[in-house]
Order: C-alpha cells, then structure tokens, then sequence
C-alpha cells in the first residue's frame, strides 16, 4: 500500500514535515510494509516557507527588518533554487507579531516584507512566491512597494509615513526609484479571498477589526483605500482595486498588481503544483491530510479540502482527514471528497497540553484510523 501524507503545519504545535512525519509513523505502525510518501503542504499562510523549502531541499535565509509597527526584528523567508524565493507576509507583516493591545490597523505597514522581497531580489531572486496569510496591515500594499522603490507623495512633495491612514494625504506615485530587479521579477500570490481593495466587503470592513480598528478607524481606512485606488486609476491609468483578491492581507496584491508583475493564484493549488502533487497522487492508493483544526472554513481554500479536490481530479482514491481539533462545519469537508475526518485529541485535556503534545497525538490517532481501515479491509465484499 501506498500512502501520500499532505499534511499542513499544526500552529504552535509543530510544522508541515513534523506533522506528516508523525502521520507516517502510526500508519507504519499498523501497516509496516506500506510505502508513505511525505508531502508537507500549505495554503499560502504561516507554514507555506517551510512546506516549500523541504519540498525542494531549499534553505532559509534570516534578515533584520521592520515589524509592522517599525520596529528592527529578524525575518525569515524560502530559497528554493538559484531563481526562486518564497515570502510569508507572516513573518515580517503578522498579526502574532503584536500584542493585542499594539494591534494598529491604521498605522501598520507591509515595509518589513518588501525589505524581506527586497534581499531576496538583491540575492538573484527572479521569481517570488507571495504568501498573504496572516497580515496585521490595512496599507494598500503600500510600505511593500515603498521598500523596493515606489515613492508615494503628499500635496507638498513629502513621502507619506507608514500605515494605511496615510494614503488619504496621497497626491501623487512615482515608479522613478523603482529597483530594476523588482521590475523585472515575476511574482505569484497566494491569494484565497475574493475581497475588493473598498467597499463593504473590502480589505478594512472584513479585515480591519480583527487587525485591531474600531468601527470609525475602518471608516477612515476605506476613504483612504479608496482614495489611493482613485490616484492609481487618475495618474496610472490602474483599476487593480477592483481585481477580485485586491483586498486581501490588507491590500498587497492592489499595489503588487499596480506595480508589478503579478499573478494571483489559490494558495493550495499553488502549493500543490510545485510540490508535483499530482504525479505523486497517480500511484497513491491511500491519501491523509489534515491542519490544526477542521471546521466549517476547511472546505474552503484550506489544505484538506484542496488536497481532496486535487486527488479526485487525478484519481478515485480515498482521502482521510486529520485535525488537532475538530470544530462546528467539519463535517462540510465530506462535501468536498474527503471519505473520513477523526480528531488528533482522543481525551479531555487542555489547550496547551494538546498543543505541546500534537505530535504524539497525530500518531496514535493515524494509527486508530489505520485500525479501523484494516478492519473495513478485511470485510472485503461482505458488507
């Protein structure tokens, strides 16, 4: 028996190789002689630098940015190959960076991920994979685009500060200082919102109160957007505002659009395709996959869902779903070709006991599952 295991990173528990290297074990340990292939994957979020960079033997490099708030942290980000490096707007730009009580919808800024883009550029990087999980910024995309050279200036000729408030002062963009290396680069989002850059399902009315604005400050921050979408289209002739996707992490892909060479594609499906997934899946006769919790938003653009969406396009083999908790909606993933979904935690504990053993728990609860599959394997056609 063959097994491909794409697993996604429990967060805080452990990461996408650890978690299918875990789901390896219990299967081995009641089917020893099946053949596991280990597949860590991510849908563009936290984890999507460390499932690629296993993938392709790649490293990580660490560089001093600036957090989104301006403060110097250490930030890492993926080289896969001579050519390609991988971003998580996470790591420079996230929401965990933060306190909750620093949490500043208003002023935080996207600089530290173009400072991240920027040394992967200046390190031979022609093509960048983008992922835009997690963002704590309502900018536009601005602070990116200003660490690689775009200028956006007030009515007096000034460069704006940091935060999306600011761009409701924008007067006008100059792509002069734009660096050469970040023109010529092909970038790829990993984009799985539909969300404008404005508007009631805009970036600050979905995504602003969780980044900490106050019902009047997402006020502020959709004039703001929209004002900088009225000077794209008045001096760049740019309506990326309202490309489907443009809202999300707070905007990037408005100014990533604007200025650059960009695709926006599914995180998943990304991810999937160069991981190879469905050449692997061609000769799988068993899939598992699973992240930290499965609920009713799993079978959209999450990592079990799009793993069963591609298996069944390429092949009618089963798909089992492990989650480190099981939430209200689970069940929607049946909807979307998964065959069976059981939970990590198998006994009431805590939160944090659960966490610091997820591990452990993904084995034993892989090998129950693989349990009962030998049992419904020796049924044969009986049943």
């Amino acid at each position: 028996m063959r097994v491909l295991i794409a697993m996604d990173s429990f967060k805080g528990s452990c990461s996408a190789p650890e978690a299918a290297q875990a789901v390896s074990r219990g299967v081995r340990s009641v089917f020893p002689r099946a053949e596991t292939v280990l597949l860590p994957v991510a849908d563009g979020g936290e984890g999507t630098v460390d499932a690629l960079v296993t993938i392709f033997r790649g490293e990580k490099r660490a560089v001093t940015v600036h957090d989104p708030l301006g403060r110097p942290i250490t930030a890492e980000y993926g080289v896969l190959d001579a050519e390609t490096a991988v971003v998580e707007t996470a790591a420079a730009s996230g929401l965990p960076l933060l306190k909750a009580e620093e949490r500043d919808a208003v002023g935080a800024t996207t600089y530290g991920t173009g400072e991240l883009i920027r040394h992967a550029l200046e390190h031979g990087a022609k093509k960048i994979v983008l992922g835009l999980g997690g963002s704590a910024t309502t900018d536009g995309g601005m602070g990116l685009a200003q660490a690689l050279g775009v200028s956006f200036r007030d009515g007096a000729g000034r460069e704006l500060g940091r935060g999306g408030g600011e761009l409701a002062r924008l007067a006008r963009i100059e792509t002069a200082g734009l660096m050469p290396e970040a023109r010529a680069c092909r970038f790829t989002l990993a984009c799985d919102v539909k969300n404008k850059l404005c508007g009631e399902q805009g970036a600050a009315a979905v995504f602003g109160p969780q980044k900490g604005a106050t019902p009047r400050q997402v006020r502020t921050l959709d004039d703001a957007l929209a004002h900088y979408a009225g000077v794209l289209k008045s001096q760049l002739d740019c309506a990326a505002a309202e490309t489907e996707g443009a809202g999300a992490a707070g905007g990037i892909p408005c100014s990533m659009l604007a200025f650059f060479h960009t695709q926006l594609r599914s995180g998943i499906d990304l991810v999937l395709d160069l991981a190879g997934f469905d050449a692997l899946v061609k000769t799988a006769d068993l899939v598992i996959t699973g992240e930290g919790r499965i609920d009713a938003q799993s079978a959209f653009g999450k990592v079990p869902a799009g793993v069963a969406a591609r298996t069944k396009a390429v092949r009618d083999v089963p798909v089992l779903a492990i989650g480190g908790a099981l939430g209200d909606g689970a069940e929607a993933l049946y909807g979307c070709g998964v065959e069976g979904v059981m939970s990590a935690v198998s006994r009431i504990t805590t939160l944090e006991a659960a966490m610091a053993g997820a591990a452990p728990a993904l084995e034993e609860s892989t090998s129950r599952m693989m349990r009962v599959l030998k049992a419904g394997m020796s049924m044969g056609t009986t049943a």
